[in-house]
């Protein structure tokens, strides 16, 4: 799968995550400047809706489908697909999310969303 193509599915597919992304990014790279629109930057985007989600405690089961369909591109997509899910998504995840707030959506992340994110920090959040 493409790059461009997964991100509009997860955006159709997942309206309510998805709309807190594209306010995040029109607030970071459009309020200054319109730019065009970039997927990689959006999945940026969607992490740090997630974190947003985890620091407010929003039940974890509402996310799941989201990780699996992400674990399951990088498995199958392309090379730009790949690249963006490990270093635009999975880097940021968790980023500024504390202990107890970030543990239970540790839990519910794919094994392989997991490796690419210890790979990048060298170890688990928290």
């Amino acid at each position: 799968m493409e790059l461009d193509a997964f991100c509009q599915r997860v955006r159709d597919n997942y309206p309510d995550i998805s709309s807190r992304a594209d306010a995040l990014y029109d607030a970071y790279w459009n309020d200054l400047v319109d730019t065009e629109f970039s997927s990689h930057s959006w999945f940026e985007s969607l992490a740090n809706a997630l974190n947003d989600e985890m620091s407010k405690r929003r039940p974890i089961q509402d996310y799941g489908p989201l990780l699996n369909a992400i674990s399951q591109a990088f498995e199958c997509g392309s090379d730009e697909l790949k690249n963006t899910i490990d270093v635009a998504f999975v880097e940021n995840l968790f980023w500024q999310v504390g202990p107890n707030d970030s543990e239970p959506f540790w839990h519910i992340l794919p094994v392989n969303l997991r490796a690419l994110y210890i790979a990048f920090h060298g170890r688990a959040p928290g």
